[in-house]
């Protein structure tokens, strides 16, 4: 039987806490290992718990999420990071990657895509969303630079990651197993400095690949 996820929740509001806890509850696949009010807090909880997953909001107080997540980050780089906010600003989602963080849910989603999105982001296969995926396209100008660093093959796949295809999606669409799939990204990855696909989608927007 698969381990449920450890989660640690991140927010100064005790009801945003709850909601997500009410959510939650009921899902097999999680388990709320613990609770902080501000950054610092999810430090200390984070060093205690050694969750697999934080919620993270932004806004708080003594620590912002961002410095936390980089702190974070920096001492448990496997314990992934979704930033959970209100805020539609393009920068703060570019600056959560910059941190650390895997991805970026805004607070204002339904319940099953809540749920979808932290199941995804927990299995490192997060499909970008049309709306963010639009924002980054408008934000950024076209350059080049990933044809001069990687092969055909490499940038087939980085494309596929950027309109949200899955190792499984894009194994089947270039007739290629998943574990040679693993491989290009392994490449891609290092190639390009990044540390996951969210990374990558947000890379092939920035230079024009998709």
């Amino acid at each position: 039987m698969t381990q449920p996820i450890r989660l640690l929740i991140v927010d100064d509001h005790l009801l945003a806490r709850e909601g997500i806890k009410e959510i939650l509850e009921n899902q097999k696949e999680f388990v709320i290992v613990g609770e902080a009010s501000n950054g610092i807090q999810a430090i200390e909880k984070t060093k205690e718990l050694l969750p697999d997953l934080i919620l993270m909001d932004i806004s708080m107080p003594k620590m912002n999420g961002f410095d936390a997540t980089k702190e974070i980050k920096s001492q448990y780089p496997n314990i992934k990071i979704v930033i959970m906010t209100v805020s539609y600003d393009i920068t703060d989602w570019f600056e959560a990657l910059k941190r650390g963080a895997q991805g970026y849910l805004l607070k204002n989603l339904n319940t099953e895509d809540l749920l979808n999105g932290l199941k995804a982001y927990s299995l490192d296969e997060i499909p970008m969303s049309k709306e963010m995926a639009f924002r980054i396209w408008k934000e950024f100008k076209k350059d080049g630079q990933a044809e001069q660093i990687l092969s055909i093959r490499e940038q087939e796949v980085l494309q596929l990651v950027a309109k949200g295809c899955s190792n499984k999606e894009i194994s089947k669409q270039l007739s290629i197993s998943e574990n040679t799939v693993k491989t290009h990204m392994k490449n891609i990855l290092g190639k390009l400095q990044l540390e996951n696909r969210v990374q990558l989608a947000s890379y092939a927007y920035d230079n024009g690949i998709v």
